[in-house]
């Protein structure tokens, strides 16, 4: 039976999502240790579907300040995936690719952005190969766009651009741990319905 909408996704379908979820976090793992140049552990990740209300309060509220880093899916695959980092996840980022500190977003600089920007990338590409191979489909994803604005404002973008698609999405949280860090990262996935279905009937599921 064809999916309507993120509302119909069940069970099997979210073992599915979580399985590809755990690929992708571990292939980030090993980029962003390779980027570090120290270890990164990963914990298994979290995967809900939800609604933008619900993820906006998950980030600590509306207000809170945040990285967003968005991506938009072509190919076999359509649709949009965004990352969200808080400001520790942040601060390690750039601490360890430039050796810079920040006490607030306000003083990252160009240098600083291009480097979330990259790691926004490398991470992008480590859940979307994950999906490519799982389900044979040709995935390609754009160059990502960065803001760091409140919660409320970066989420405003995929309610606008998918509303349309479904009030819900597909919500992935990380959890990164090093010898000196614990970080965190929650990752956005939107692909359109019929882009959805194809995965999952590639992956044996309907």
């Amino acid at each position: 039976m064809a999916l309507k909408n993120y509302k119909e996704l069940n069970t099997v379908h979210l073992d599915v999502l979580r399985e590809i979820g755990n690929i992708g976090t571990g292939n980030a793992a090993t980029s962003l240790s390779a980027m570090l140049q120290k270890s990164v552990n990963i914990s298994v990740p979290k995967i809900n579907v939800l609604g933008y209300g619900e993820v906006t309060e998950l980030l600590g509220g509306p207000e809170n300040m945040i990285v967003g880093i968005l991506l938009s899916l072509t190919g076999d695959v359509k649709g949009m995936m965004m990352f969200l980092l808080e400001k520790d996840f942040a601060h390690t980022v750039i601490n360890g690719l430039l050796g810079q500190s920040f006490k607030d977003f306000s003083e990252v600089d160009e240098m600083g952005m291009s480097a979330l920007q990259e790691i926004g990338n490398i991470m992008a590409a480590s859940y979307v190969n994950a999906i490519a191979q799982m389900s044979n489909l040709t995935i390609d994803i754009s160059v990502p766009s960065i803001a760091i604005d409140m919660a409320g404002a970066i989420l405003s973008v995929p309610a606008i651009y998918f509303g349309n698609i479904s009030d819900e999405i597909i919500f992935i949280q990380d959890e990164f741990n090093s010898d000196t860090d614990n970080m965190v990262s929650h990752i956005l996935l939107i692909p359109e319905v019929d882009s959805l279905q194809k995965i999952m009937k590639n992956l044996g599921v309907e």
